[in-house]
C-alpha cells in the first residue's frame, strides 16, 4: 500500500510537502482536499483537520504526520537523491524566519480582515524587510546557497508566492532583482508543474490517484 497524502492544491505548506515528495520520488495516493468539505477520513486520521497529512501506513499500523515540515524531513531521511539536505547551518534560521515573523506577517497582510487592528502595508513591509534579506546573495546565485535548490529554498520559496500574489504588480515594481529571479525560475520549473497538476475533489472509492504523476528529470 502507497502511503497516503491528503493535500490542497494551492495550499503553501502542502505544496512544500509534495515538492519533498517528488524531490525523492515516492510515490504517494495524493488525495486532493476541498477545505470547506474535509473528508472525514482525513479527520478521523488528524482531527486537527489542516492539509497536509501523510498516512504513512495503512491498516493494523497506522503512522500520521501532521506537519508539512515533518512531511519534508520524512521523504528526505529515506533517500536524498537531489542533496536537499546539503545546506549550511544558515539554512535552517532562513527556514525559521520564514515559518515565523514572515508567515505570521504575510497573514496580516493577505487576509487582514481576520485580525483586529492591521495595517496590512506596514505588516508586508515586515515581510518585504526579511526577504530583503538575501536579495543580494540571489543576485548573484541561482539558489539561496548555490547553482541548485537546496532544502532551505523548497521550505520556504512557496510562502514568497504566497506573498507575491497579494499583488503581483507591486511585487514586480519592487527593486529586489534577486528575489523575483528566485521566485520566476521556481515557477518556471519543472518541479513547480509537478506538483501543481489539477486534480479532481477525492472521493472514496474513487480511483486513485499517484503522485507524483510525472517524473523530474
Amino acid at each position: 500500500m502507497r502511503p497516503i497524502l491528503y493535500s490542497f492544491r494551492r495550499c503553501p505548506y502542502a505544496m512544500r510537502a509534495r515538492l519533498a515528495i517528488a524531490s525523492v520520488g515516492l510515490e504517494v495516493e495524493l488525495r486532493e482536499v476541498v477545505l470547506r468539505d474535509k473528508p472525514q477520513e482525513m479527520l478521523a486520521a488528524s482531527p486537527k483537520g489542516t492539509v497536509p497529512v501523510l498516512i504513512t501506513e495503512t491498516g493494523v499500523m497506522t503512522g500520521v504526520i501532521e506537519e508539512s515540515r515533518e512531511i519534508m524531513d520524512w521523504a528526505l531521511a529515506q533517500n536524498d537523491p537531489e542533496g536537499l539536505l546539503d545546506m549550511p547551518p544558515e539554512g535552517e534560521e532562513w527556514i525559521a524566519q520564514i515559518e515565523g515573523p514572515f508567515k505570521v506577517a504575510l497573514d496580516r497582510y493577505k487576509y487582514e480582515t481576520r485580525y483586529e487592528g492591521v495595517e496590512p502595508l506596514a505588516e508586508r513591509e515586515k515581510a518585504a524587510a526579511i526577504l530583503r534579506q538575501v536579495d543580494e546573495q540571489l543576485r548573484e546565485r541561482l539558489w539561496l546557497y548555490g547553482d541548485r535548490p537546496s532544502f532551505a529554498d523548497l521550505a520556504t520559496i512557496t510562502f514568497v508566492r504566497q506573498f507575491a500574489m497579494v499583488d503581483r504588480a507591486w511585487f514586480e515594481h519592487e527593486d529586489w532583482a534577486g528575489i523575483q529571479g528566485w521566485l520566476a525560475r521556481f515557477l518556471a520549473s519543472e518541479r513547480f508543474a509537478q506538483i501543481m497538476l489539477k486534480y479532481e475533489k477525492w472521493q472514496p472509492g474513487g480511483d486513485p490517484v499517484i503522485f507524483p504523476a510525472i517524473s523530474l528529470n
